[in-house]
């Protein structure tokens, strides 16, 4: 749907975003990064004409996305990384959930589809600190759709 002339449009707010686990609401994070597409390029030359170099679309890769999120007595991001610890990788089906400005309605949503816990990185402790202890998830994927 395409605004109309002169009507100014605010962009979404990138501090308004949750996780959803096979449907289920996980939390609210401080921080999602590294979410990303890339699609290899491949080289070729054409018989006879050496000087121009084409290139077709090849391998398509999806970036890891990390996560950061206030530590809390959940368990649930842990035990899903412990399972593939332990060798039994658990896939599932996440969204990342951008809200509107009120925080409250859905704006944008990415799906990850057969996400795992690839990486897991604990809080830093420190006394002197009046920081939250933030700690970090890498989600790694098959594909990734925006809905």
């Amino acid at each position: 749907m395409a605004n109309a002339t002169g009507v100014s449009v605010d962009p979404y707010r990138s501090y308004n975003f949750k996780l959803e686990i096979q449907g289920v609401t996980e939390g609210h994070f401080t921080e999602c990064s590294g979410m990303g597409i890339k699609i290899d390029a491949i080289p070729y030359r054409q018989g006879g004409v050496s000087q121009v170099v084409h290139r077709l679309p090849g391998r398509v890769e999806y970036a890891d996305i990390t996560l950061r999120y206030g530590l809390t007595q959940s368990t649930d991001l842990w035990q899903w990384f412990m399972s593939a610890v332990k060798g039994t990788v658990t896939r599932r089906n996440v969204s990342i959930v951008l809200l509107d400005a009120d925080g409250v309605a859905e704006a944008l949503r990415w799906n990850l589809v057969n996400a795992w816990v690839r990486e897991w990185r604990g809080a830093i402790l420190d006394a002197l600190s009046r920081e939250a202890a933030i700690e970090s998830v890498t989600l790694v994927f098959e594909t990734l759709d925006r809905g």
